[in-house]
């Protein structure tokens, strides 16, 4: 089995979302012995934001650059380990009330119409990843957004990962959630602990 592990936090060792992430890690390798992971830093290494010389790039167009030559090679990459991990394990705080760019350009690498989606000349949808793998998302966020809560609407972090994941064909998705961070201690400590026992229930 291969494991994916993800983190987008710009936070460094204060982030939420990589401590909960290395916590699935970690008891993702306990629930599967020599399992695989591999490693991605989206902060530490980011992609480039995506631009018309990439879209041009891959309809075959000429490559000029190094920058842009070496940002194709990582996207490929990106592709290559999404393709081959079984379980992908995923750090999203959230930022303005969604992702930080640093995961969506991650996001604009692997949902790339030819490699991992395409539409019929009749329109219908088709994609191309491996079913089964698993996705868990450790998702931070200082305020709250359920249903029925006053910033419920202002919600387009979680739905987005969940609708993205669903149009590439990968339904199975498990967010763990810590939300309320930046309220007082006890409710930060709180939402961490609920975490942390949720992790340890996921079992695959």
């Amino acid at each position: 089995m291969k494991l994916l592990h993800i983190d987008s936090s710009i936070l460094g060792t204060q982030s939420v979302s990589r401590t909960l992430t290395a916590e699935i890690v970690r008891c993702q390798k306990a629930l599967h012995p020599g399992i695989e992971v591999s490693y991605r830093d989206l902060a530490a290494d980011p992609a480039l934001h995506l631009s018309d010389a990439h879209v041009a790039a891959w309809a075959g167009g000429i490559v000029e650059g190094a920058a842009l030559c070496s940002d194709l090679e990582t996207g490929q990459e990106y592709l290559s380990e999404l393709f081959e991990a079984d379980i992908v394990v995923i750090g999203a705080p959230m930022y303005n009330f969604s992702v930080p760019s640093q995961l969506k350009a991650w996001i604009d690498r692997v949902v790339v119409a030819g490699q991992t989606f395409e539409y019929s000349e009749s329109g219908e949808l088709e994609t191309f990843l491996p079913s089964g793998k698993k996705i868990i998302i450790a998702s931070t966020r200082g305020n709250v957004y359920q249903p029925g809560t006053p910033t419920a609407a202002h919600e387009h972090h979680e739905n987005y990962l969940r609708s993205v994941f669903s149009f590439l064909g990968l339904h199975d998705v498990t967010v763990v959630r810590a939300e309320g961070l930046a309220f007082d201690r006890d409710t930060r400590d709180a939402a961490i602990r609920q975490a942390r026992f949720e992790i340890a229930a996921i079992a695959i």
